[in-house]
């Protein structure tokens, strides 16, 4: 492992890629706005918070297209993918078109949409909006969730893996 010298200039790059070394989960999270509007997109930002509250944790770019509808919704909801949903993954890791049109969907205790065959899930109401840098971080508290058996989806070093592997 090479350390950098620290008067080194900072380079992003390399710090997405020191990052993309830990491997993550991946998410798909989606939101009702008050309008009846909903937005969805694949996250690998997912973590628990506490238990005592039961509470989570995701992250979002704040200029993201679908920001005010999570930022307005009262909720969220995040489905943790299977290793079968890669290409789901992909889709909604997507910046352009309807993401959520075609996807099994089901709807949460509150309302929310979540991935119908999602190997666990988590519906949640917003708790608290920080930001991070060019990000926003939303805390949820955990109202009601569920899982099924199977291998989960994973992501590191830019490419996507099984749980299982």
């Amino acid at each position: 492992m090479t350390a950098l010298p620290a008067d080194t200039p900072f380079d992003a790059r390399a710090f997405r890629d020191t990052l993309g070394r830990y491997a993550t989960g991946v998410a798909l999270v989606m939101a009702r706005g008050p309008d009846g509007s909903t937005a969805g997109m694949t996250i690998n930002s997912f973590a628990s918070v506490s238990l005592d509250p039961p509470l989570v944790l995701w992250s979002m770019r704040s200029d993201t297209a679908s920001a005010a509808i999570f930022r307005e919704a009262p909720g969220f909801t995040v489905s943790i993918l299977g290793a079968d949903h890669e290409a789901v993954a992909r889709r909604c890791a997507r910046t352009d078109g309807e993401k959520l049109d075609g996807l099994e969907l089901a709807a949460a205790p509150s309302g929310s949409p979540r991935l119908d065959d999602a190997a666990a899930w988590f519906d949640c109401d917003t708790w608290a909006i920080y930001p991070g840098g060019d990000h926003d971080i939303f805390v949820g508290r955990v109202a009601s969730f569920g899982a099924r058996l199977g291998a989960t989806l994973t992501f590191q070093d830019g490419r996507f893996r099984s749980s299982d592997a």
